[in-house]
């Protein structure tokens, strides 16, 4: 058991590299947000921003990478609020930030729903106009969470196929994917989620190479775009290709069939 316990532990060290406090807020990047408090379905308290936009349009669930908390996400934040004028929640998994507990893949898939029901939880917030956005690790757990909970549209940034994929990639003299308990199989999900695609990948991405993108886009059902980030590496790309991923992103939700928003919005 004591070895069992051990080589979780340090699986677990290979995939999160959680970091704790915020080191900033919304607000000193002049954006209007409120903390939003969830409680996932085993009782881990979590922690979240919610950053309210006017004009009617669709509220994103966004889960970011493997690294970092949201205040890393802020420069993003506030730039696609301005350009975008969209709504946001973005949360911490357990074990980041402010958030309690530590991070397993069952335990993020339990964040991302918990983060749903706060969503649909407010008077705000048409439930039926909610993108999921999701990077790297984060496009696992959102698109998880689409196979269950059908989103008005899915956003991914360098997505992998799985962890044993990406094991593969970076170990591939050792047979270190038989060992792993941890799956996030993307590949297998994505034929099962039925929602409008973006999705997004660096040209130069030396973390998850860009063919695992397009393995998971060629197994993705019908509307999808898969967009290429001209040199883009894996963290980077929010700083290389803005405008590219911009552009993407306007086009996507023009073409997202949302149901009208609520009047004077």
């Amino acid at each position: 058991m004591a070895t069992l316990i051990a080589g979780c532990s340090v699986e677990r060290a290979f995939i999160y590299f959680p970091s704790r406090g915020l080191h900033a807020t919304p607000a000193q990047w002049g954006l209007r947000y409120e903390d939003a408090e969830l409680r996932s379905s085993d009782g881990v308290r979590l922690h979240g921003w919610f950053v309210p936009a006017q004009g009617g349009g669709p509220t994103l669930l966004w889960a970011h990478g493997n690294a970092g908390t949201i205040a890393d996400r802020l420069p993003i934040i506030q730039f696609l609020h301005e350009r975008l004028k969209i709504a946001l929640l973005i949360f911490d998994y357990r074990g980041y930030g402010r958030s309690e507990g530590r991070p397993s893949e069952e335990g993020t898939y339990r964040d991302a729903e918990a983060a749903l029901a706060y969503l649909r939880g407010r008077p705000d917030v048409d439930g039926r106009r909610i993108i999921y956005y999701g990077e790297s690790i984060g496009s696992a757990i959102v698109l998880d969470l689409a196979t269950r909970e059908a989103p008005a549209g899915l956003i991914l940034e360098a997505p992998f196929t799985s962890i044993r994929d990406m094991a593969r990639t970076h170990y591939p003299f050792l047979p270190v994917w038989n060992l792993l308990r941890t799956k996030y199989d993307s590949l297998g999900k994505i034929g099962r989620v039925q929602a409008p695609l973006l999705l997004l990948h660096g040209d130069r991405d030396r973390i998850v190479p860009l063919a695992q993108g397009r393995r998971l886009f060629e197994a993705a059902n019908a509307p999808k775009e898969f967009v290429v980030i001209p040199g883009a590496d894996h963290n980077d790309a929010w700083t290389v290709g803005r405008e590219t991923i911009l552009l993407a992103w306007a086009r996507f939700l023009e073409s997202l069939p949302l149901p009208p928003g609520p009047r004077g919005s």
